[in-house]
Formats: structure tokens, C-alpha cells, sequence
């Protein structure tokens, strides 16, 4: 601004008049204003790419400094760092390392392209609309490589409306590389405080996003995911192995195959020791899965483990290739305690049963609830039912727990019972199931011999469909 204020008196006093002089005098008077309109235009009219941060050294270049930046309320881009257009991993890393507040991967017209990631605190990483982050070919040797892991690291927010993070599903599944099904896109292991909002997470070699517990086998906590699409994932779009204070929202789970169980989002802990509480999915779709729409599979857990807590509320499970809505709740006597609900789900075009239940027959107070849950044109094999409750044990059990349906809808075309029993051992029946239905089949009402003989807490109305 100064020095277009000398150049414009300079001008005036020895070239008044000329022709070239008032051109000078209407350059310098525009460039004046336009530094005052916008402070990111440079003398020599350069404009930064960002708002200059005030925390940062004045002149900033574009390569990295031999120091680097601390400051907890700075805002660095991963172009500031020199990069080879194969492999920006050394680029994003030293971004990421120099725990700046924020730090920006910006569109450049071409991908980046990265080994394993490796997350830090207290940071947000800000994908901007049209980035895509891809793993490079022929890395990602190592059984359990994340494109971006964060273990055991608080405070991060990934935010990426319109960016794709994206790995290399095929070449995993070759013979140069060991199949694992955990090189994950963004692997979270003991991690609290993070937020993950509007990325794009495909072809990975294992999930989309898992849950894990971290190296002092504490859950991941107070995490928040909105807003994403998983897709193409080779074992699960989302898995949760130990989590407590989860909130998945507004998601999209489509087309994992790869291996078992191939679902849009699995609730699965490992150890006894693994957390499944608090955990709420909601509006979310699972489409298009090899495997089930939606698992809360605790079998391993046990009555020492943490309570169970989770709630899956107005999600929706189209043409899925196992299950829609499944739950595998007690094995080997460990009798796990806590609540699985699904509430308000709609499961469409499901090859088997669209709420599927399997259990060992020993006690357990856990409560297995279905309100207000809608299944149509499910267990499409002629040899399936809607409602399908798969007993393991070889004895009969006196108190399961509660498995209840309430208010629950099956819209059918086949003649045959809308819910089945399949004792697996003995036939001996099971004890403390109870809801009540509304069946719109054209055929009319079919029972299953068990469940009227020995599950009588069941309410059915039959309708024609109009």
C-alpha cells in the first residue's frame, strides 16, 4: 500500500500530463484499492493460494522451513511442502507432524498419492471438494496398513465434503499380498474425540472405518461419523470392535465383497474385554452388500464384559445378499447383559431373512428388541422366512432374555410362515419370545409348528394386499 502511494506522487509531480503517466497513475490507484479490498494480493500481485495466518513468519514460502511450526492455532497446507507427484506421502506426513491446528490438502488437479498415514492430536485435516487421497500401487504390504491410522491420539476431525479417500482393493485380494482384511481406509484404535464428516472411503482391503481398541485395550470414545459414503470396501463398510459413545449418522454403506461377513456396518468385539455401549446408528442405508445390511454380533462378550448399548434407529437395508437386519447374541454360556435394538428400520429386497437371530440356548438378560420395523420382499430363496430365529444349543433353555418384536411389519408374496424357529440341536423350543406383527400376504396366515406350540406371546394380524 505504501509503495503505491510514493509511486503515485512520484508520478504526478514529473510526468503530469502524459498519456503513460495517467495509466501509471490509474494502475498505482488500483492496486491501492484492491490491497485494501483484499489484503491476500502481494505488491507484486501474486494471490496466496489461503488467508495469510497472522501466527505464521511474514513471507512464508511454499517449501517447509528448516523449523517447524508448533503453533496450536496455526493453519498449514500440505503444498507448502515439496512432494514427488508419485508419492506426497513424505508431503502430507510432515503437515500432519508440524501439529499445526489445521491442515489443508488442497485440489491440485491430480490425486495424491500416499503410503500409511500415521495420524496426530489435537488437529483437523481439512480435505478440500474434489481431493482424492489414493494408496500408492504396490505398498500397503504390511497385514494391518491404514491408509490413515489414529491410535491412541485425541481431538481430530476429518472433514472432506466432496473428497475421496481411496485404496486399491484388487490388488490386495492378489498373491503379492497377504490376506488380512485389515488394511483399513481410516483405521481408529483407542482413539476418543474424532469426527469423521463427508469423505468418500472405497476399496479398501479391509473396512471403510473400524472401531478398535488401543494398545491398553481402552474402546474408542466420543466419536462422531457423518455424513460418509463406504464403498466397495472388501470386508466390512464399517466395522466397531470397541467403541463407547458412538454416533454414526446420515451414512452410506454399499457394495463390500471381499470376505466374510461382507456387511454395511458390523458391531463385532473380539475380546471380553472390547466395549459395544452407547453406540447409535442412525439414518444410514445399507445397499447392495455381499453380506447382511446390519450386524450386532456379541457373541464374545460375556456377563464380565461392559453392558451392551445399541440402537439402530430408522436405517434401511436394500438388496443385501445375506441378512438385513442381524443379531448373533450369546455363545458358549458367557451370557453377556445390555440391550440391541432396531428401531424403526425398514429391510427391502433381501435375499435371507430380513431380521435374523441366532443364539446358543443358555440364560442371558440381554434384550433383543425389533419396534416398529418393516420388512418386504425378504428371504427371496423360497427356503428362508421373513423372521428367522437360529437355536444352537443342544438344551432347552429356561429364560433366553427377551427377543420381542413390537409393532412389526412383513409384506410377502409366498405361501409360507412369516417367522421361523430352526432348532439347530434336540427341536426343544425356546421360551420368552413375545411381539406382535401385521402380515400382508395374498396366501393368508401360515404358522410354523414350534411357534404356536411353544412361543403362544406372539399377536399376528393377516391382511390382503389392496
Amino acid at each position: 500500500m505504501c509503495c503505491a502511494m510514493k509511486s503515485y506522487k512520484k508520478i504526478l509531480s514529473k510526468r503530469k500530463g502524459s498519456v503513460r503517466a495517467q495509466g501509471r497513475i490509474l494502475f498505482c490507484v488500483s492496486l491501492f484499492i484492491l490491497s485494501i479490498l483484499f489484503p491476500g494480493i502481494s505488491s507484486q500481485g501474486q494471490v496466496f493460494p489461503y488467508p495469510v495466518n497472522p501466527t505464521l513468519p511474514k513471507g512464508q514460502p511454499p517449501k517447509r522451513p528448516d523449523n517447524v511450526y508448533t503453533s496450536t492455532n496455526s493453519v498449514v497446507t500440505v503444498s507448502w511442502w515439496d512432494s514427488d507427484p508419485t508419492d506426497q506421502t513424505q508431503a502430507i506426513q510432515a503437515a500432519l507432524d508440524s501439529r499445526a491446528q489445521t491442515v489443508i490438502i488442497p485440489y491440485v488437479g491430480r490425486e495424491w498419492i500416499v503410503r500409511p498415514i500415521t495420524v496426530v492430536g489435537n488437529q483437523e485435516i481439512n480435505f478440500e471438494p474434489g481431493v482424492v487421497v489414493t494408496a500408492k500401487k504396490g505398498a500397503f504390504k504390511g497385514p494391518r496398513d491404514c491408509l490413515f491410522l489414529a491410535q491412541n491420539v485425541s481431538n481430530v476431525t476429518f472433514r472432506g465434503y466432496g473428497a475421496t479417500l481411496m485404496m486399491r482393493k484388487s490388488d490386495y485380494q492378489s498373491d503379492a499380498y497377504e490376506d488380512t482384511g485389515f488394511r483399513h481406509v481410516i483405521g481408529l484404535k483407542g482413539a476418543s474425540n474424532i469426527k469423521i464428516l463427508g469423505l468418500r472411503l472405497a476399496s479398501s482391503g479391509g473396512d471403510g472405518i473400524c472401531l478398535n481398541r488401543g494398545s491398553k485395550k481402552q474402546p474408542c470414545t466420543s466419536i462422531l461419523i457423518q455424513d460418509c459414503f463406504c464403498d466397495d470396501n472388501y470386508r466390512q463398510g464399517l466395522s466397531i470392535v470397541s467403541g463407547n459413545g458412538v454416533l454414526i449418522e446420515n451414512c452410506i454403506f454399499s457394495n463390500t465383497k471381499g470376505t466374510a461377513p461382507s456387511a454395511g456396518i458390523d458391531v463385532e468385539p473380539y475380546l471380553i474385554e472390547d466395549v459395544v455401549a452407547n453406540i447409535v446408528v442412525r439414518n444410514c442405508i445399507a445397499r447392495n452388500n455381499a453380506g447382511s445390511g446390519f450386524i450386532a454380533s456379541v457373541s464374545n462378550l460375556s456377563v464380565k464384559s461392559h453392558d451392551i448399548s445399541i440402537l439402530f434407529e430408522h436405517c434401511y437395508a436394500i438388496n443385501c445378499s445375506e441378512s438385513g437386519l442381524r443379531v448373533r447374541a450369546v455363545n458358549n454360556n458367557r451370557r453377556p447383559r445390555g440391550r440391541i435394538e432396531f428401531r424403526n428400520c425398514v429391510c427391502e429386497d433381501i435375499s435371507y431373512s430380513g431380521a435374523w437371530i441366532q443364539f446358543e440356548k443358555v440364560d442371558s438378560s440381554l434384550q433383543i428388541i425389533y419396534r416398529n420395523c418393516k420388512f418386504k420382499n425378504v428371504s427371496r430363496w423360497r427356503n428362508q422366512n421373513p423372521i428367522g430365529l437360529s437355536l444352537l444349543g443342544k438344551k432347552p433353555n429356561q429364560q433366553f432374555g427377551q427377543i420381542e418384536f413390537i409393532d412389526c411389519f412383513v409384506f410377502d408374496k409366498i405361501d409360507r410362515p412369516f417367522l421361523a424357529i430352526k432348532d439347530e440341536k434336540g427341536r426343544q423350543g425356546v421360551y420368552d419370545i413375545k411381539g406382535s406383527f401385521t402380515v400382508v400376504n395374498s396366501h393368508g396366515p401360515k404358522y410354523d409348528a414350534q411357534i404356536r406350540d411353544t412361543v403362544p406371546f406372539i399377536a399376528t394380524r393377516y391382511l390382503s394386499p389392496q
